[in-house]
């Protein structure tokens, strides 16, 4: 099962740890979903039953673009300034989709109050990140992760790191509607 928390304040320290409160505060699903919008799903990797599930999870999102990305210090050129970029803080126009194959990693996106959340990944996990939100990735300590991303048409790949202008952005200023009115659920 996921594993989801309120992280410290602790800029300074490596950003792979963990990063818990003291005392630790974690957030379940559905208060997930509810301060963020952030959908999450486990499907086995191994499961023909679960691959069915997944695949009518993606043709009912219309995620009609997939492809796989490994993170490692091996797999990923250029990896310790891509690391690096990953874990600037940035929003998307579109959902940002990962199912994880392999490995582990950490989503840290921000809720309605701006206070980072941070949410652990491992293999099975499916991670829904809403368009407009504010996040940020990492891996943990293992530095490996394996995953699938999914697209709704062609994939785009540009993260708006936040600034005063983003704000401003329409899936920004869609993503806070919903925050104020509460997110839709759909598969």
């Amino acid at each position: 099962m996921v594993r989801a928390w309120f992280m410290d304040n602790d800029v300074e320290s490596d950003q792979r740890l963990e990063h818990h409160r003291s005392p630790p505060e974690f957030v379940d699903l559905d208060k997930l979903f509810e301060l963020t919008g952030v959908r999450y799903f486990k499907f086995d990797p191994e499961s023909v039953e679960m691959q069915n599930k997944l695949n009518e999870l993606r043709k009912s999102r219309g995620y009609s673009f997939e492809d796989e990305i490994t993170c490692s210090k091996e797999c990923l050129p250029d990896y310790e300034n891509k690391l690096k970029s990953f874990y600037e803080e940035h929003l998307h126009t579109d959902e940002e989709i990962r199912y994880v194959l392999e490995g582990q990693g950490y989503f840290d996106v921000r809720d309605g109050q701006d206070r980072w959340i941070r949410i652990e990944v491992i293999k099975g996990d499916l991670i829904i990140i809403p368009a407009g939100i504010y996040h940020r990735f990492t891996l943990n300590v293992n530095n490996f992760i394996k995953a699938k991303r999914y697209f709704v048409g062609e994939p785009v790949w540009k993260p708006y790191n936040r600034e005063p202008s983003t704000d401003f952005m329409e899936c920004r200023v869609n993503y806070k509607k919903q925050l104020d009115n509460g997110f839709e659920i759909k598969s």
